[in-house]
């Protein structure tokens, strides 16, 4: 089999003296992600070895379950855009295309539960996900947040697309509550700060090292070295800036 392990690079530094007060992610999460190598391909009849769909990612979580990952700390198997169906079931719900994953969300979890691992997935706050999908509108919060936890998600990457600052200003501290109030542990990643330019005064690190375990300062991560240098020497240039806003709990991430 093909295989590319996606690599999620996470820098932490000293701990700041507030944080998000859900326990989670005490030290940087490390898995596998989708988007940077599989993106939204969505073509199962003609590439169903790389296409999103339950079948790849129950193929990931064995790699990382039998070929040694998990035991070094990889541990969270991240579904990223373009898994859902285009439309909400009957009760606003959002679901999984019924093709691509026919068993559901819920089984997928199980799933990499039983190997020792654990579930991420994506959504966006706004009207539609980067790829076109139904987003979490205000009004959707509570609802997506509960179905997260009712199928066993353990951490949740929040976009940004298809959005304004206001919007994502209301939104992702709700969410954030929204979360917490399911019961469930789920570690909330935010992609609010790329939308913002990724540095202050536009981005209120205090707040946002209040409301999410992980964040997104920069452009996304593409198949190259060139992307991913980049990305490098973005952090680099604006370190002293970034640095003391991260800690245990609450970190900046490049995917």
């Amino acid at each position: 089999m093909h295989f590319m392990f996606s690599v999620i690079f996470v820098l932490a530094f000293s701990a700041a003296a507030w944080a998000l007060d859900n326990g989670l992610m005490r030290t940087p999460p490390m898995g596998w992600l989708a988007w940077e190598r599989f993106r939204c391909d969505i073509d199962c009849l003609n590439d169903p070895d790389n296409c999103i769909s339950e079948h790849l990612f129950m193929e990931m979580a064995d790699r990382l379950s039998e070929d040694g990952w998990r035991e070094l700390g990889y541990v969270y198997i991240n579904i990223d855009d373009c898994w859902s169906s285009m439309l909400r079931d009957s009760q606003g719900r959002l679901q999984a295309d019924p093709k691509r994953f026919p068993r559901g969300i819920a089984h997928l979890a199980q799933y990499v539960h039983d190997r020792g691992l654990k579930l991420g997935i994506y959504g966006d706050m706004g009207t539609h996900t980067c790829g076109g999908y139904p987003g979490t509108t205000l009004d959707k919060i509570q609802t997506d947040a509960q179905t997260f936890a009712d199928w066993g998600i353990d951490m949740l990457k929040l976009d940004g697309c298809y959005s304004n600052s206001s919007y994502q200003e209301q939104g992702y501290p709700m969410m954030s509550k929204a979360l917490n109030a399911t019961g469930r542990p789920i570690g909330y990643s935010c992609s609010w700060p790329a939308y913002q330019g990724g540095l202050p005064p536009k981005v209120n690190y205090t707040l946002l090292g209040q409301i999410c375990n992980l964040w997104r300062n920069y452009d996304d991560i593409q198949d190259s070295w060139d992307s991913v240098l980049s990305i490098v020497d973005w952090f680099f240039d604006n370190q002293d800036v970034l640095q003391p806003a991260a800690g245990p709990g609450h970190y900046w991430i490049i995917y």
